[in-house]
């Protein structure tokens, strides 16, 4: 498949997609929130963040409530410029796609 300008490779996964846009809609999320949101286990949501944090899309706090520990996300700057490049260019090849369908004159099936 050719490379389409503006799709983020990390984004691709539906999951990550799912966590980056979910900390788009708040400033910092509780652990559980995302966690119970997109509907991972702690482990698998644990992997996501590594990855996006790793590649600076999202910030990870550790503090306490209390004496109980928690960790908070927010979607970086980086983050959400990546989520709304990703989102117009899926954007854009929707629109591209009904246009050429729409202009397409079909072929009559066989009898």
């Amino acid at each position: 498949m050719a490379s389409i300008a503006g799709l983020d490779p990390l984004l691709l996964d539906p999951t990550r997609l799912s966590i980056v846009s979910l900390l788009s809609a708040s400033r910092w999320a509780e652990f559980g929130f995302v966690r119970d949101s997109v509907g991972l286990s702690d482990s698998a949501l644990s992997k996501q963040v590594t990855t996006l944090s790793k590649n600076g899309y999202v910030e990870v706090k550790k503090g306490y409530m209390g004496k109980r520990p928690r960790t908070w996300l927010n979607l970086t700057d980086a983050g959400r410029r990546a989520l709304t490049a990703h989102v117009a260019a899926l954007q854009r090849i929707a629109s591209q796609a009904r246009a050429a369908g729409s202009a397409h004159t079909p072929d009559e099936p066989p009898p």
